[in-house]
């Protein structure tokens, strides 16, 4: 089923997780472990992360090597799992760094080999990495060149004419920037961007995390005022390291509160610091919902251990 059509029928706000796949050569049990634990929760969907090749040095009895790989593959298997095994929609991330267009195409004719109803179209983080574009091959060097491919795609338009091609069906999301994205110049050029996106082919936005809600409200309400009528939904993160209050920052270009972040530098021990990030994502999740978000998308990665504590005390 498409993430809008679980936004339609739903009788209460949805709660909907972000995950990303093991390591090169690691073991899958984690991950599933982690997966058992989400599913008690009923999320009707799963976001899965994807990543393309980067630049890596690593330290070899000849000295210092770079090499090329993939840290995180295994998308695709990850959103068989989820859609097969537990009957949860997988919404699997496409990106346009690293890929080009024909691989693109070839990723998206294999989710729907799999039932796939739902992408997420991102530009990507740049890895370091440009790889080499072979003669005849193209690339989508922004999401919204990503969204007319794959709208193209639903249109039945593929990158070469196919005898008999079926069109797709996907539920095409995008993301948003409440702190406006790192490179837009200001927030009003940044949603006039989004509405690009959305007049291209996407049916929905989720938004970078954020840590003060004045900011997703904000935000909503310019898109809004743009014309932007499509669902909105919130994407949260719990903090649950002190060393968190700088990298979150430096990766995903938000604000961490002066008081949630004088709290954290106060804490005496790790687990001291994950119930003051538990309970500042409970109160601002509470708000949101007594103020009618119609879902919230949790980043939790890795770990389920302090979602759990968070939804424990969520009041629905």
């Amino acid at each position: 089923m498409k993430v809008t059509e679980h936004l339609e029928r739903a009788t209460e706000p949805l709660i909907s997780f972000e995950i990303i796949p093991p390591l090169r050569g690691g073991d899958i049990k984690s991950l599933m472990a982690l997966i058992d634990d989400l599913v008690l929760h009923h999320p009707p969907f799963i976001d899965i992360t994807s990543h393309a090749a980067e630049v890596i040095y690593e330290e070899t009895p000849e000295g210092i090597q770079k090499r090329i790989k993939r840290k995180r593959p295994g998308t695709l298997g990850v959103c068989a799992l989820i859609q097969n095994k537990y009957n949860i929609d997988a919404v699997p991330h496409v990106l346009c760094h690293g890929f080009n267009r024909q691989e693109t195409e070839d990723f998206l004719i294999e989710l729907r080999y799999l039932g796939i109803d739902n992408v997420l179209a991102i530009r990507g983080d740049d890895p370091g990495f440009k790889k080499p574009l072979a003669p005849g091959k193209s690339v989508n060097n922004y999401a919204l060149d990503l969204i007319a491919q794959i709208a193209a795609m639903n249109r039945g338009e593929y990158l070469e004419a196919l005898l008999d091609a079926q069109p797709s069906d996907f539920c095409i999301g995008t993301s948003g920037y409440p702190e406006k994205h790192f490179e837009a110049p200001n927030l009003l050029f940044d949603i006039r961007r989004a509405k690009e996106k959305i007049e291209a082919g996407a049916s929905y936005i989720v938004t970078q995390m954020f840590f003060n809600n004045e900011h997703f409200f904000n935000y909503v309400d310019a898109c809004r005022a743009e014309g932007i009528e499509v669902p909105i939904i919130p994407g949260l993160k719990v903090l649950t390291s002190k060393r968190q209050l700088h990298s979150i920052p430096r990766t995903f270009h938000c604000e961490i509160p002066p008081a949630l972040s004088e709290e954290v530098e106060r804490a005496k021990n790790a687990a001291e610091v994950r119930e003051i990030g538990v309970e500042w994502a409970r109160q601002q999740a509470q708000e949101l919902l007594d103020r009618g978000v119609p879902s919230l998308h949790f980043y939790v990665m890795q770990s389920s251990r302090a979602i759990n504590q968070l939804l424990k005390r969520l009041k629905r």
